[in-house]
């Protein structure tokens, strides 16, 4: 899309992806100053998280560029299906352009969103311009519904005609109010709409043409896109997880629901000496261990729903002055910023004088996770908030006590609190099983029990599978509660996220008429083993 003269651009296009929690979904935007006669010239770009967008305040980041400017991306959850053919005629517009030649009018639609004070309307189509004419008849197109009215056929839309300036200064022509039902009316009709200027008469407008076709029952797993230069109220994504109430996970983090995290380390001496080269909490200067990769990999994906960053570390199955502790804090502090701050932690423990042990319980970091998941929400609640906990426990073995696990299990499964459990190295796993089959009648499945070695190969894989029940777990919880999700979060300018891009995109792009193709780089995009690095 080309936007000419202006350097506070509001792109219409919106671009539609899958995403799951889980997935590490980037987007890259290149933007150029379009040159017809050689090569476009390049003024920047930047890559965009998508889990990172819809866990900021308002599903807004931005992202300063090299060379100056700024640039907004915003995400919302698509729902609707279907498509809206349509196709419009103007009659006897106010001419805006002068004596002597004819206004070049086009016409934009724009949907109600919420945003900074209230609702606002989000320009989401821009039509061709018609040169020298008053009675336009534009070409027949055809819009998503999903991006025109999130399926909703009677959400006001904003039916807006301007002259076509080459300077970028276009002028208002005239606007009107109307729904999907609103055209499909007038269509039959044949009545015309009209067009008002500050109160007053500017024309009308015929619709041709307004069919619906393909609409079904809410469309899950898509998303929005949109790019803007100032920050409209905008769109994306939301994983799989749509409750009966129609509520799914995307919801609730849109109306600012925290996710907290919290890891759990095995140093049972089923390891081995972490002193050898080969076992499994050996430090290795040129690499990490699985233990870490795993930390890194899971907490690099719910780190982006978090917004202080901030993780509690707790360690099991170690003696100290003689001992056993099976939940014990790992650092020297509470909580450790960031994928960092986690990693440096589990590695000062080898420096606290432990003696790694036995057995492996788990049940005692278990209850110190529902209890700090309960707090969390009861002091989210208190301000108006939401809150949710996932507790990451990283163990080389099956638990001692099944029994024992199980029930501590069903005791918390009340709890704001999901537990994924990843196993390293090559112990048999299979008793672990048992997690799959635990839930009872009444009372939510929590757990989720991965091999790390089946997803060694893939950083994306690993988070994928480990955390692909979240969003279900989440809104099963606050379902079970009763507890909808909070307004969507509203923002202005000021307090949209802004980052800074360090580089430029080694992306090689061949951009084309209809289509743009990537046709080398971004292979470093996605390692989640190295988060942090």
């Amino acid at each position: 899309e080309v936007i000419k003269n202006n350097l506070n651009p509001n792109w219409v296009k919106v671009f539609v992806l899958d995403y799951e929690l889980g997935s590490t979904t980037k987007v890259a935007l290149s933007i150029f100053d379009e040159n017809r006669k050689t090569d476009n010239i390049s003024m920047g770009s930047a890559v965009f998280d998508i889990a990172e967008v819809l866990g900021a305040r308002g599903n807004t980041k931005g992202k300063q560029l090299r060379g100056g400017g700024t640039i907004y991306l915003s995400v919302r959850k698509s729902t609707g299906s279907g498509v809206l053919r349509l196709k419009l005629k103007g009659e006897k517009l106010k001419n805006v352009e002068g004596v002597f030649s004819k206004s070049d009018p086009f016409f934009e639609l724009s949907r109600k969103a919420d945003a900074a004070g209230g609702q606002t309307w989000d320009n989401v189509y821009r039509s061709e311009d018609i040169h020298n004419n008053l009675n336009p008849e534009w070409k027949e197109v055809v819009i998503d519904l999903a991006i025109l009215c999130g399926g909703n056929l009677d959400l006001p839309i904003k039916f807006a005609v301007f002259d076509f300036e080459s300077s970028g200064k276009h002028k208002p022509m005239g606007d009107l109010e109307v729904s999907v039902n609103g055209l499909i009316t007038a269509s039959q009709r044949n009545e015309a709409l009209k067009l008002k200027q500050k109160g007053k008469d500017t024309g009308g407008i015929y619709v041709l043409k307004a069919e619906v076709s393909g609409i079904e029952s809410v469309t899950n797993q898509m998303a929005n896109v949109s790019v803007s230069a100032p920050p409209p109220a905008r769109t994306v994504a939301a994983p799989n997880s749509t409750s009966r109430t129609g509520f799914d996970f995307v919801d609730y983090i849109s109306g600012g629901c925290q996710l907290n995290a919290m890891v759990a380390v095995d140093f049972t001496g089923s390891n081995g000496d972490p002193r050898k080269p080969g076992t499994l909490h050996y430090l290795d200067p040129s690499g990490r261990n699985d233990y870490e990769k795993a930390m890194a990999a899971v907490l690099s994906i719910l780190a982006k729903y978090d917004s202080d960053q901030m993780f509690p570390v707790y360690g099991f199955g170690a003696k100290y002055n003689g001992v056993v502790q099976h939940c014990f804090q790992c650092g020297g502090a509470p909580e450790h910023r960031g994928v960092a701050g986690v990693l440096e932690a589990y590695r000062n423990v080898f420096k606290s004088g432990l003696t790694m042990s036995a057995p492996t319980v788990i049940t005692d970091v278990i209850r110190t996770a529902a209890q700090r998941a309960e707090m969390a929400q009861q002091n989210a609640m208190r301000t108006g908030g939401q809150c949710y906990t996932v507790l990451l426990i990283v163990t080389d073995g099956a638990v001692s006590d099944v029994q024992a696990t199980a029930k501590c299990l069903e005791e918390v499964s009340g709890a704001p609190l999901s537990i994924v459990i990843v196993g390293v190295g090559n112990a048999d796993f299979s008793s672990m099983r048992f997690l799959d089959d635990l839930q009872a009648p009444g009372k939510r499945d929590i757990a989720q029990f991965v091999e790390f070695n089946k997803h060694s190969h893939s950083s994306a894989s690993l988070a994928s599978e480990t955390l692909n029940e979240i969003p279900n777990q989440l809104t099963g919880y606050f379902q079970s509660k009763g507890i909808r999700p909070l307004p969507a979060i509203q923002r202005s300018d000021s307090t949209v996220s802004l980052d800074t891009e360090e580089g430029e995109i080694d992306l090689t792009m061949d951009i084309r008429e209809d289509e743009i193709v990537i046709t080398s780089g971004g292979d470093d995009f996605v390692d989640g083993f190295n988060a942090s690095r």
